[in-house]
């Protein structure tokens, strides 16, 4: 990604996390990135594609990180828990593209379905590490899908729990071990 398609993603996505995808104008973007319309349009056809580009490519990023480091792990617990720690360390690392997809996946609009069909995708890959702990019996019998997305919305109510406290720094060791004494220990076929 060039220098000038690097500024309107890192604009964009600063903008639609602190006012929304709608109160953002494509002059807005432009002004604040310092270039004029042609440039952007050059680089993107419109405030949607912009979105999608955004949310493409931040899952995408997730869905990468995890799939780097469970291929380091033994066994499945241990891919849970990285994926757990990869999702309390992208609150701070992608607190406003968590922000957008939180903010944008309800509703029927296109970027809507587009938010949630990314976010559904990221959680199939969640699904899949549970799917392998369920069959081989390290996990309790459960619905892997469900499961899934709950180990999803910690990411999710870690964000919530940022915002509430208005903390810029959560230690993320401390919430990983509370996350062990209370999830890990529920999943985990004895």
């Amino acid at each position: 990604m060039n220098k000038t398609k690097r500024k309107i993603f890192e604009t964009s996505l600063k903008l639609f996390s602190e006012k929304g995808y709608d109160a953002t104008s494509i002059e807005e973007i432009t002004a604040t990135v310092g270039v004029a319309k042609g440039t952007l349009y050059y680089h993107f056809n419109s405030k949607e594609e912009i979105f999608n580009f955004l949310i493409e490519e931040g899952m995408k990023l997730l869905i990468n990180s995890i799939e780097i480091k469970i291929s380091k792990c033994d066994n499945v617990l241990d891919k849970i828990k990285a994926v757990s720690l990869i999702q309390l360390k992208a609150v701070y690392k992608y607190e406003n593209l968590l922000t957008i997809v939180m903010s944008q996946t309800w509703g029927n609009e296109a970027i809507n379905i587009f938010c949630r069909e990314k976010v559904l995708e990221y959680i199939s890959v969640i699904q899949k590490i549970v799917q392998e702990g369920v069959d081989n019996g390290d996990l309790v019998n459960c619905n892997a899908e469900i499961l899934a997305s709950e180990l999803f919305s910690l990411t999710c109510s870690t964000l919530i729990y940022k915002r509430k406290a208005n903390l810029d720094e959560i230690n993320i060791q401390d919430l990983y071990k509370e996350y062990e004494k209370t999830l890990f220990n529920k999943i985990i076929n004895k």
